[in-house]
């Protein structure tokens, strides 16, 4: 099989990339970043997802299927730029995979489209609909994208499309969401709150990737690893320090001494948890992971 991977340079989508070339398939990247080494055979382009030389490597190569990784999770870009990669980007790939006739697109988003907040079931399945919006405004990029891809299993009943809502991820890596928060040996929690936090190890994500293509989804899945533990156990397992904040002044702290820097709504996170049901995604594709929590939070340890 033919696959394109776009956003191919991040550190997950290199692994993809990786896992989908020794099993056999024909790997093409496309990002602005670059990946100087990639392994041998696979095809690296290096242009933006938005413009026309993107467009030509669908229209020249002719890919079968494609997964959509170039998404940015981090809050240094600014909102308008996030919305101009994560938004429009997303738009400008189902526009290519539609024009040139791809069969299969996976577009990779996150679980924390659902939002936190004090009356959301614990579990979370797919037909909860994504409100981050409402208490995480930071966020309203990637539910924009979110909601967007999903438009097309729909738009497009010829194509099969498949959204996967990724718990947060970590690993030796030190890349992601979850690990841009615990990256320091302090870590700010919220006075008075101790939400469950639900993660997968980075080679378990990739794996959920793999198999999401194969079996051919189509539609939007939770996709998870092991159950869920509390933010302070999480905390502890990965050598950092819990220092707990009060929420009046936690706003105003961090980003400073030593804190990391979080978007203004993040603390809701903080409070409450968002754990999602991936009995979905589990029963379509028999999907295992092959670390537990203990391994996972290792492999993280700050030392």
């Amino acid at each position: 099989m033919k696959i394109l991977i776009t956003g191919m340079s991040g550190q997950l989508g290199r692994r993809v990339a990786e896992f989908m070339h020794h099993q056999g398939h024909h790997v093409i990247g496309v990002d602005r970043r670059p990946w100087p080494d990639p392994p041998r055979g696979v095809e690296m382009y290096n242009v933006d997802i938005r413009k026309r030389p993107a467009e030509d490597v669908f229209r020249t190569r002719r890919p079968d299927a494609v997964i959509h990784m170039a998404t940015v999770t981090h809050f240094t870009t600014p909102a308008e730029e996030r919305y101009r990669i994560n938004l429009w980007g997303t738009k400008a790939v189902f526009d290519y995979c539609h024009h040139y006739g791809v069969k299969q697109v996976l577009f990779v988003g996150r679980h924390t489209c659902y939002g936190a907040a004090p009356d959301t079931p614990l579990y979370q399945n797919e037909d909860e609909p994504p409100a981050a919006i409402a208490t995480f405004p930071a966020l309203s990029d990637l539910v924009s994208a979110d909601l967007y891809a999903a438009s097309a299993i729909w738009r497009y009943p010829n194509m099969n499309t498949a959204v996967l809502r990724l718990c947060y991820t970590l690993g030796s890596s030190m890349r992601g969401t979850l690990s841009s928060y615990l990256k320091g040996p302090r870590v700010p929690t919220v006075m008075g709150f101790d939400p469950l936090f639900q993660f997968m190890h980075e080679h378990d994500a990739v794996l959920a990737i793999g198999l999401a293509l194969l079996s051919h989804l189509r539609g939007v899945y939770n996709v998870a690893g092991p159950e869920p533990l509390p933010l302070s156990v999480l905390i502890k397992a990965t050598g950092r320090n819990n220092i707990p904040l009060p929420e009046a002044i936690f706003p105003h702290i961090v980003g400073r001494l030593g804190f990391p820097k979080l978007p203004l709504g993040a603390e809701e996170h903080l409070k409450y948890p968002i754990v999602i049901d991936d009995s979905s995604f589990r029963k379509a594709t028999g999907f295992e992971e092959a670390y537990d929590a203990e391994q996972t939070m290792q492999s993280f340890r700050y030392s």
